[in-house]
Order: structure tokens, then C-alpha cells, then sequence
């Protein structure tokens, strides 16, 4: 499929980024005192799917804090927004119950002709290339950060994803099959 020219392959996968952000491990010098991380008493995160082109590098999101059938439906009806118009779509994602809702069948015969998801094997993330954007995103944005409010945290996230809304080379180099 990849050395077919008349397929656009993506990338899809669901996120979540928690307030608390990530703690990474630190080396800290045995005569000084530990550091104290601050970390907010909460389970408050944002959610969001999204989905890279594999051979642009091309990245569309969406925030959604409910992952469920109905709204995995409106974001391969984004998705589908920016598809080529010469090319039909081939959707990589895991197997999450939503991905096989029966709501999902007459949208996707309607699109056959253009559009399809190819299902990983089951418990496979380390084959879903989505993974490693969202472990940059992590490293890039939450990695021993301290985020005292929600909005902090989405802004910081939110940032990095709109640079890379548009075929960049840092999502090509991680992501990329050309």
C-alpha cells in the first residue's frame, strides 16, 4: 500500500495530556537537596484525536473530551476535508471498540470508493506512527512542567500543534514511509 501512488495513508490515534504534565528522570548532584516538583492535586487532561499524513507529514487534530463513536465520526469527516482528491485515503489506527461501531458502516460504504481504515493487530502501538507525535508533543511541551490550571496546559499543547497543522519536516523525519 505504501508504494501505491493513488493512496494517502494516515495515522490516527486518541490522546490524552494530563494537567500534571510528565516527569522525566534527572540526574541531581548527591550533594544538593532533592527537588521538590509541584504537581497538581487533579485528574483534569486534554483530549484530542488526530491523525498525520504518512507522506507529508501533515498533521490534523481535534479536541474532543468524550472519545466515543459520534465523535470519532465527525473527525474522519474532517479528516476527509483534507484528503487528496486524487488519491484515495487509507486510515491506520488500533482497534478501540468506537473504530468498529455499526454507527460508522453507512458513512464509510457511502466513502469505500475513497476512503478506508486498516485496522493494527490488537495491542500494537509501537506499529501506529501517530504514537511517536504524540511522545514529541509530550516531551516538547509537558516534560517536568508544572501546569497550575487546565487552560496552561492546553495552551501549551495547542501551540505546538498548530505548527505542525501544515506538511512539516519534523513530523515527515518522525512519521514518514516515502
Amino acid at each position: 500500500m505504501a508504494k501505491d501512488p493513488k493512496i494517502d495513508i494516515w495515522s490516527l490515534d486518541e490522546c490524552h495530556f494530563q494537567q500534571h504534565g510528565t516527569r522525566c528522570t534527572m540526574w541531581v548532584p548527591p550533594e544538593e537537596k532533592d527537588p521538590i516538583l509541584l504537581h497538581p492535586p487533579t485528574r483534569k487532561s486534554m483530549a484530542l484525536f488526530g491523525a498525520v499524513n504518512l507522506m507529508t507529514g501533515k498533521l490534523v487534530h481535534t479536541a474532543n473530551p468524550i472519545f466515543n463513536a459520534e465523535t470519532f465520526l465527525a473527525f474522519l469527516k474532517k479528516l476527509m476535508r483534507h484528503k487528496s482528491k486524487k488519491r484515495k485515503t487509507a486510515v491506520i489506527l488500533d482497534n478501540a471498540r468506537y473504530h468498529h461501531a455499526v454507527l460508522l458502516k453507512p458513512w464509510l460504504e457511502k466513502h469505500r470508493e475513497k476512503f478506508q481504515l486498516e485496522f493494527l493487530p490488537p495491542y500494537s502501538p509501537e506499529l501506529n506512527p501517530i504514537e511517536r507525535v504524540w511522545k514529541l508533543t509530550r516531551k516538547l511541551c509537558t516534560h517536568n512542567q508544572y501546569f497550575p490550571r487546565l487552560e496552561e496546559l492546553v495552551q501549551a499543547v495547542s501551540g505546538q500543534l498548530s505548527l505542525w497543522n501544515k506538511p512539516n519536516g519534523t513530523l515527515y523525519k518522525l512519521c514518514c514511509i516515502n
